[in-house]
């Protein structure tokens, strides 16, 4: 019998939210900046509270559609950054009702995914 792997791949767990509504805290609002590689947050960047990612920390959220520094609000899961060389994938959260094409949405994160190889996923 196959061993099957205790841990759950954070796309796996991503894809779990979209089209959901959630509750989202930012440990780096807008404007603040990175405590180790010094860049600066573009949008609002946080998790959602004790959903947990496989890299043991909780799931990740870029926040956009709102161009105002926030602590916690609620949104909807439009879309997921997946990276394919690091599993940490993001989920995109908006504000209900908002849209925002992959084009957009690749823009606003380039400041922290132009490290990585990543892509937009949707449903």
């Amino acid at each position: 019998m196959e061993h099957m792997s205790e841990q759950k791949k954070t796309l796996e767990i991503a894809k779990e939210f979209l089209g959901k509504n959630v509750h989202v805290v930012f440990d780096r609002p807008l404007g603040s900046k990175h405590p180790k590689h010094g860049f600066i947050y573009e949008v609002n960047y946080g998790y959602i509270p004790g959903i947990m990612a496989a890299d043991g920390e909780e799931l990740d959220v870029y926040f956009l559609g709102i161009e105002d520094a926030l602590e916690q609000t609620d949104g909807t899961v439009i879309a997921i950054i997946h990276r394919e060389d690091d599993d940490d994938d993001k989920l995109v959260v908006v504000p209900h009702g908002i849209e925002i094409d992959d084009e957009a949405i690749m823009q606003a994160v380039a400041f922290q995914e132009q490290y990585f190889k990543s892509s937009v996923i949707r449903k």
